[in-house]
């Protein structure tokens, strides 16, 4: 298959995957066989008594966060390559973390050939309650692998920024939530 057929069932655009080809960053064997045509060898990377297989999935909160989107799902598939798995679903989305309307990630846990479920970060799933998505992983044999579970001070700064925007957008509208949000946690600070 070529590349361009592979990203379109990966749910990946085509000049991500030819970039990925290009860093040798590509979760699965492909090689140039001509000036313009990848072909994708799908066979290496499967046998028939091999079911299901990893789905990664990305997240970021904005728009103009593309560019971290598309980092991290280069790093998933570099991580999913050197460890030798097999890659069966690329989901990446912009939504809030502190919502549950992610269709794509909705769309990863429902997909049955997707074993375990890999995120950089566990709060790219979401920001609370990621625990339950484990515990109901684990009754199918499936499972949720993070790759950097360490949360740091800058992490937990970050969330108590974004707890303290939700509230206050809440109470104030929108457009003040986030100045009043910096405003309440430097008053935290130094009171």
């Amino acid at each position: 298959m070529n590349l361009k057929e592979w990203a379109k069932a990966q749910g990946v655009h085509p000049q991500t995957a030819y970039r990925w080809f290009r860093e040798g960053t590509l979760p699965v064997p492909a090689q140039r066989v001509g000036p313009r045509t990848i072909l994708v060898n799908m066979e290496a990377n499967t046998t028939p008594d091999v079911v299901g297989g990893v789905g990664l999935y990305a997240r970021v909160s904005s728009h103009d966060q593309k560019t971290d989107l598309e980092r991290q799902v280069a790093r998933l598939s570099s991580w999913a390559a050197r460890a030798g798995h097999r890659v069966v679903r690329v989901e990446a989305e912009i939504a809030s973390g502190m919502n549950g309307s992610h269709s794509k990630a909705r769309r990863l846990l429902a997909d049955p050939e997707v074993t375990a479920v890999v995120v950089e970060h566990k709060d790219r799933l979401g920001r609370m309650n990621v625990e339950l998505v484990e515990a109901a992983l684990s009754p199918t044999g499936r499972r949720l692998v993070v790759l950097n579970d360490g949360e740091g001070e800058d992490d937990l700064v970050r969330d108590t920024v974004e707890v303290l925007t939700s509230f206050c957008a809440r109470l104030y509208g929108h457009r003040s939530a986030k100045n009043r949000a910096v405003k309440a946690l430097e008053a935290a600070q130094h009171g």
